[in-house]
């Protein structure tokens, strides 16, 4: 039986930077990955392969936009045997590079699933048994499937599906709202299909502020996605002629048909089959491994990083879990958690919906003193220029000096926006600081500046 200084279960974003760091500290590595492909959720069937296709159905959205900006473009439409084809590279591409880093002898690697036989020992799925002294889990995250009567019996996409599709579906029904099934709802929209997407919750994207949401539940609404929000699913029931869900909505019993269902109702930790139980390590009520702030699980030698252990699922910080535990494990000195009062968001749905730091209603909750400021894009020039009048700029900060706590920015590019606060917001700023630097004009990013000098004439 083979020993090791450190294993990992699970070669993705958590386990691979694991991995790699542990191997710098001159350790002996072993990674565990079962998957048919190297790679990880992100690359292989998450970040990378939406944000393509996202990217993609942007262009085709401002091509049939052409008359707004006063272009003459005949017709502009999906050819989705290329879009796939243009997928398939990009992400191979990224898989490829993974899967060479992987196999550079840094690192024994097993492709196997694993299961605790005790605190120190694995069985893979080949028969191999290994040891090691310290363990990382980092098996991600699944598709789950609600107890809603009929949805395990109809067939049903993923978002795997909906990312490797090659052809132009007719009509999508989409239940869910959260990131998953509202960026590939509108990317399903905007390729051709016929949407409609049910929620159950009263808003889409329910873990952002009421206003960002509604932001984007009104574009969705403008570009003719059919979207019911605050309902309870009935039954969903399907035949060769499509699917039919039928639900509630206030007092109406209301159906909707169309010739595909896609369950994007969210994910649950991948933790089924780890026999948890015979290595001491236990999980929260919602199922993810429970860990300390240096990722220690209850058996303090295992940790665990990533979607498996959350608080979110964000790739950002499944690195920083991941190489936190590692260098947590083999005793490196002076080691701070992970801040996550600087956690970043983003939706990368059109308009895009980003936040930084603070939420404005967990300090009304705890009823923390701060100031707030907004501003709209239909009042920049820039935005104004490029037709992308939907969102705003919101800053909030603490009321004596102004130092930054957090922001939230719906609309274009508030993706790459957001991280004008990253900086100052982890160097604990002030609205003055940011007013101090130069803002170019006509840009984007100026916006900013209108809530951050609002926000300074309150507190001078």
């Amino acid at each position: 039986m083979k020993s090791y200084d450190f294993l990992v279960i699970g070669g993705g974003s958590a386990g691979f930077n694991a991995a790699r760091v542990a191997h710098s500290l001159g350790k002996k590595v072993a990674i565990v990955d079962g998957a048919k492909e190297l790679g990880g959720l992100c690359i292989l069937r998450g970040c990378m392969p939406s944000k393509t296709l996202l990217y993609i159905a942007e262009i085709l959205h401002l091509a049939q936009k052409g008359k707004t900006f006063g272009l003459k473009i005949p017709r502009a439409s999906a050819d989705m045997k290329a879009i796939h084809a243009r997928k398939k590279k990009i992400i191979g591409e990224f898989a490829s590079y993974r899967d060479q880093a992987m196999h550079s002898g840094k690192y024994d690697l097993y492709r196997a699933h694993a299961r605790f036989l005790d605190p120190h020992t694995v069985e893979l799925s080949d028969g191999k048994k290994i040891r090691a002294k310290k363990i990382l889990i980092a098996t991600g995250s699944r598709v789950s499937t609600p107890s809603i009567p009929g949805l395990a019996e109809t067939p049903a996409w993923t978002s795997d599906d909906v990312l490797d599709l090659d052809f132009i579906p007719k009509s999508v029904l989409v239940l869910g709202g959260g990131i998953v099934a509202t960026e590939l709802a509108q990317f399903l929209n905007r390729i051709g299909s016929r949407v409609t997407l049910i929620q159950r919750s009263a808003h889409i994207l329910k873990d952002h502020s009421p206003a960002a949401s509604e932001t984007v539940q009104q574009a969705f609404r403008d570009e003719g996605i059919e979207l019911l929000t605050g309902t309870s699913l009935e039954k969903i029931s399907g035949d060769k002629r499509g699917v039919t869900v039928r639900f509630t909505q206030g007092k109406k019993t209301l159906i909707r048909r169309a010739a595909h269902l896609f369950n994007a109702l969210g994910r649950e930790p991948n933790t089924a089959g780890l026999s948890l139980e015979n290595a001491g390590v236990k999980l929260t009520a919602s199922g993810r491994v429970v860990t300390n702030r240096f990722q220690q699980t209850t058996a303090p030698h295992i940790y665990a990083g990533g979607d498996v252990a959350g608080p979110h699922d964000i790739v950002h910080l499944a690195v920083a879990q991941g190489e936190l535990a590692a260098r947590h494990a083999f005793g490196v000195k002076k080691l701070k958690p992970v801040d996550h009062s600087l956690l970043l968001n983003v939706v990368f749905t059109d308009p895009q919906l980003a936040s930084i730091g603070a939420l404005e209603s967990d300090l009304k909750k705890s009823k923390t003193p701060h100031l707030v400021a907004s501003y709209p894009f239909n009042d920049h020039g820039k935005s104004i220029l490029m037709d992308a009048n939907y969102g705003y700029v919101k800053v909030i900060a603490e009321p004596r000096r102004g130092r930054i706590l957090g922001a939230e920015i719906v609309g274009k590019d508030a993706g790459e926006l957001i991280h004008c606060f990253s900086g100052p917001l982890a160097m604990k700023a002030t609205v003055f600081d940011l007013l101090r630097a130069p803002w170019y004009h006509p840009t984007l990013a100026e916006i900013i500046t209108y809530p951050l000098e609002e926000i300074a004439d309150q507190i001078s």
